[in-house]
């Protein structure tokens, strides 16, 4: 068993009923905290709740939210803290923007990733922060993409919303460090989860290949020749999420199999 380093916080975890988001709350979980689980499909968080180990001294919970309707995430989770509720943890992650070249996006399609990504983002640390600096304990970790180090090919509308979001915590990170309060971003590689399955769908079909020929050569431009789970990816979030990150903030840490050609 691992050691509760989190028991007695809670978390609010985004885009928790499958993928990355999944894998941190059942990390989290088993690090003591209590996990509120935050997404659209109402069955997929009940499963998810069911897979995760007890909670150590308040019940896990969850909240039905979708991240495209951002004041409806603000109401739902603002009427969880109206309770006499409180949260410690929060990490910011929902599914990402359509793939494409950025010309053929439309003006909408950033309006709805601007919205789903850095206005929840937003409007979710209004409603935490004031608890965080009443309990002496704050972690804001943001899921974002290492396309905010290098753009991405056909990831026109993610590449310009991520480096967006990107900003914003590094700005955010700098406010709240005098509180102890800590801000990072985790930038996954390729990892696999239902959205890199359609990556590889959407690229296959372009060019003519079958879906193992693709992933095979994204796959050898990883210098570890394999894509990552989103276990690998829970790990350092819930690491930035724990006392031991408590004077890392500010940063952006890729976990991409060393993919990214920047340092």
């Amino acid at each position: 068993m691992k050691p509760q380093v989190l028991f007695g916080k809670t978390a609010i975890v985004g885009g928790s009923s499958q993928g990355i988001g999944k894998a941190i709350a059942m990390e989290l979980a088993s690090m003591g905290a209590r996990v509120v689980l935050l997404a659209r499909d109402e069955n997929k968080l009940k499963h998810t709740l069911l897979d995760m180990m007890p909670a150590s001294h308040k019940p896990h919970a969850f909240l039905v939210a979708d991240f495209s309707q951002p004041f409806q995430v603000q109401a739902v989770v603002e009427d969880f803290l109206n309770s006499g509720e409180q949260a410690e943890i929060l990490i910011n992650n929902t599914g990402g923007p359509p793939s494409g070249p950025v010309l053929e996006a439309n003006a909408v399609s950033f309006l709805e990733a601007f919205q789903s990504h850095l206005i929840c983002n937003q409007l979710l640390a209004q409603l935490v922060v004031p608890g965080m600096k009443a309990s002496g304990y704050g972690r804001i970790v943001n899921i974002v993409s290492t396309s905010i180090r290098i753009p991405l090919p056909n990831l026109g509308v993610s590449n310009t919303i991520r480096g967006a979001v990107a900003g914003w915590a590094k700005t955010l990170a700098n406010e709240l460090a005098p509180f102890g309060i800590t801000v990072n971003n985790v930038l996954p590689g390729a990892t696999r989860t239902g959205r890199l399955e359609t990556i590889i769908a959407n690229n296959s079909l372009k060019q003519g290949k079958e879906p193992e020929e693709t992933e095979a050569d994204m796959q050898k431009e990883i210098p570890m020749k394999r894509f990552g789970t989103p276990e690998e990816i829970a790990a350092v979030a819930c690491f930035l999420a724990s006392p031991a990150a408590s004077y890392v903030t500010g940063t952006s840490i890729p976990v991409d199999g060393g993919r990214t050609g920047s340092i």
